[in-house]
């Protein structure tokens, strides 16, 4: 059997620590193509993991039959458009999350996607975790009764990624820390209650800490060094209510506050027992029996889940299978986000289902 070529588009910091190892990694393919606008990046990837040909120009790749795989590891502001050229010149597309800046990028992705019959799966990587797809399964099978609520906390103190650069530009993400952090935990809700319709949404978003770039201390930060010559127009602090046609859910995030405390965890509250996930970690389970309360915290083996991702794409690409990640299901996070920031934009309650109606 041949093997399938990819490429990688965007050789920044997610596609160097999950794409391109998990691409190696998996014996049934092989990466013909590093591309990145810096090409210094992309000639580094040849040289580092001996295969390939570095590009500036993704068209390139576009123009090579041999290419059926693409994975998208740009800024946001490109995702929708790269992701909409692949897919016409007939490459399967792995996107990195967020989808896209805004829903109606999303929604003109979800189209081509429709339109082509290409596979479009997005990278919210939580879906293939081995934790999160166990406490799924507790979910569905009735563990924890009526889940009613979810708790969403993704809170740090002050951890605002690469100041003035790229993920403070709304431009060019589209948003702070909700659109960074808070698309993996909202997704992991949707994920594990299975992927509810989202009914109305209130919530309001807070510029605040990293608005005087100059003065903002910190200890460390990701995504580069400060720059001051930069933009900063993105929220560094949330907080929202959704109601769903399966359980509330009540976000409150940050990438800065001025509380030296990080609470990174989703609490789903069931009417029999409750379950609270460390993001990226462990899961404890509290429930009552016999007249005694329990807590216990289960035991597994993980495994890698960027490489689940990567070996699922490259399957489901042969099989026709279609992945939890596929654009279909992702899109709802992504509804959910832009009803976030209208709210907070508009001072009012957002209606999804009058959306829907309209729709």
């Amino acid at each position: 059997m041949s093997k399938t070529i990819v490429a990688v588009i965007g050789c920044g910091t997610i596609a160097n620590h999950a794409h391109i190892p998990s691409y190696i990694a998996n014996e049934e393919t092989e990466i013909k193509y590093f591309c990145d606008i810096r090409k210094e990046r992309a000639e580094k990837a040849v040289e580092e993991y001996g295969c390939g040909t570095a590009v500036e120009d993704y068209r390139v790749i576009l123009e090579d039959p041999d290419v059926v795989a693409v994975s998208i590891c740009t800024p946001n502001n490109v995702h929708a458009s790269i992701a909409i050229e692949c897919m016409r010149a007939g490459k399967h597309v792995l996107c990195e999350k967020p989808v896209a800046r805004t829903y109606k990028e999303a929604l003109e992705m979800q189209k081509v996607q429709h339109e082509t019959g290409k596979t479009l799966n997005i990278g919210v990587v939580n879906r293939f975790n081995k934790g999160v797809n166990i406490i799924k399964g507790m979910i569905e099978s009735g563990e924890l009764g009526e889940l009613y609520h979810v708790v969403v906390s993704f809170r740090a103190h002050r951890s605002i990624p690469g100041l003035g650069g790229d993920f403070t530009t709304k431009a060019v993400a589209g948003g702070g820390a909700l659109i960074d952090w808070g698309v993996h935990y909202l997704d992991i809700v949707m994920f594990c209650t299975g992927d509810p319709q989202p009914k109305t949404v209130t919530g309001q978003a807070y510029s605040k800490l990293g608005k005087d770039m100059e003065n903002y201390a910190y200890l460390k930060m990701w995504a580069g060094p400060p720059n001051y010559e930069g933009s900063y127009d993105v929220d560094d602090f949330v907080t929202a209510m959704i109601r769903t046609e399966g359980p509330s859910i009540s976000v409150n995030g940050a990438w800065a506050q001025n509380i030296g405390v990080e609470e990174t965890y989703i609490d789903f509250l069931g009417d029999k027992a409750g379950i609270r996930l460390q993001y990226g970690k462990e899961f404890t389970l509290y429930s009552a029996k016999h007249g005694a309360l329990i807590e216990s915290t289960p035991s597994y083996s993980n495994t890698n889940a960027y490489q689940e991702e990567i070996d699922g794409f490259i399957a489901g690409i042969h099989s026709g299978e279609k992945l939890p990640s596929h654009i279909d299901t992702v899109i709802l996070t992504a509804q959910m986000i832009e009803a976030i920031y209208q709210s907070s934009e508009e001072g009012r309650e957002i209606s999804l289902l009058k959306q829907e109606a309209q729709a």
